[in-house]
């Protein structure tokens, strides 16, 4: 229970015991013992016990690389549930509706639609875009405010990661041109998913931290960024300029990732975020995510110029 038992209840070491007996009457109690999500109270009560506690997150990790189509079906249902969400946000998304009633909204589609847990809901909008958050708020949406939105869920234990960006009313050209520059660096990415191709030919068509204002790859991590998914929100492969070209991993055939991108507009308060869900096929590339991006996307538009009527009665063709 994360400590909350602590040591001078006598629990820690009892539970310790247990798992020292068990391995005993089997004669493990000399062989290292796997932990892959560690508690530290337990952890440092098993050592106590005589055990010797090794990291077995790499040996799962391993195991779970390659989905099955069993698992990919799953994967791909969780993203058609989001895809049901993005639905319901777009139509919406007009000024005076707040962050956090989108969240509110796409949360009861995700449960009605069988999602057993939601974990996050980003929800940036207007100047929260630049620099990026990871929360949502109760900010009103405004005429002309970008926002982008991530939901992240499971279904059945399978995760989805899943970045959509729109525009309230209208947009400007700064706003079009970061959507469009985001959309150019994602799909230069998808492009290059192929078995056999390693994961550092997919971080170099990223742009550099100098080149996004970042003084390093350190800062900049997350922004330009792919990660597994399966039963772990980040599983492998992981894709970064951080750590790609050092430590490549070679794609192959059932690996499932998601790949996201993010540009900052030249206003200094708006942002495009977009996220694609891949599956490694043997031809290439499996879109999952379906709800369309590949054009930035203008919500809540119904107003109607006086200069759409010829006579002041009769809308202009």
């Amino acid at each position: 229970m994360r400590g909350a038992m602590p040591d001078q209840t006598g629990v820690p070491d009892a539970l310790a015991a247990m798992v020292f007996e068990e391995l005993r009457e089997r004669g493990l109690d000399r062989d290292p013992v796997g932990m892959d999500v560690p508690d530290m109270t337990t952890l440092l009560a098993l050592q106590r016990a005589g055990l010797e506690i090794s990291d077995s997150q790499p040996v799962m990790l391993e195991a779970r690389k390659l989905k099955s189509e069993d698992e990919l079906a799953l994967l791909d249902q969780a993203a058609g549930i989001v895809d049901a969400a993005y639905e319901t946000i777009y139509r919406m998304l007009r000024p005076g509706v707040r962050e956090n009633d989108v969240v509110a909204a796409a949360m009861k589609v995700l449960f009605e639609l069988g999602s057993e847990h939601v974990e996050a809901i980003n929800a940036i909008s207007g100047d929260r875009c630049y620099p990026h958050p990871h929360t949502f708020s109760d900010r009103l949406l405004r005429p002309g405010d970008q926002a982008f939105f991530d939901i992240i869920h499971s279904f059945m234990g399978y995760r989805t990661c899943y970045y959509r960006t729109f525009n309230i009313s209208y947009a400007t050209p700064a706003q079009l041109d970061a959507y469009k520059q985001c959309r150019e660096w994602l799909d230069n990415a998808i492009e290059r998913v192929r078995p056999g191709v390693t994961t550092d030919q997919i971080a170099e068509v990223w742009p550099t931290a100098e080149e996004i204002g970042m003084r390093d790859e350190r800062a900049a991590f997350g922004l330009q960024f792919g990660h597994g998914l399966g039963v772990g929100l980040y599983e492998s492969p992981m894709i970064s300029r951080l750590h790609s070209f050092d430590d490549p991993i070679e794609l192959e055939v059932g690996m499932v990732f998601a790949l996201e991108t993010y540009c900052a507009a030249t206003d200094h308060r708006s942002a495009a975020r977009i996220e694609e869900e891949v599956i490694v096929t043997p031809t290439g590339p499996r879109v999952i995510t379906r709800f369309p991006a590949d054009e930035l996307l203008v919500s809540g538009r119904n107003y109607v110029r006086g200069a759409d009527f010829v006579d002041g009665l009769t809308p202009a063709l």
